[in-house]
């Protein structure tokens, strides 16, 4: 079998330039996520919004698991 040394090294230079491309996109995905990112995205809200999310309270923790399981599924959460 006959092996054109043109062609295997134009093969390696799209392969080469292929991977290289690729880890510079890669970097640039990076770089615009983390600008992209909210700093303190947990901090409480400003103005009149309403944090809607809660930790469970320790009042809620006698509530049965049936019960729980059931307002779930009444909520349809």
């Amino acid at each position: 079998m006959i092996f054109s040394l043109r062609k295997g090294l134009q093969l390696f230079k799209y392969l080469l330039m292929f991977i290289v491309l690729t880890f510079f996109l890669y970097h640039i995905m990076t770089i615009v996520s983390g600008w992209m990112e909210p700093t303190h995205k947990y901090k409480q809200p400003a103005g009149r919004s309403v944090k809607v999310f809660g930790n469970e309270g320790v009042d809620d923790a006698h509530i049965p698991m049936k019960d729980r399981l059931m307002l779930f599924y009444w909520y349809g959460e």
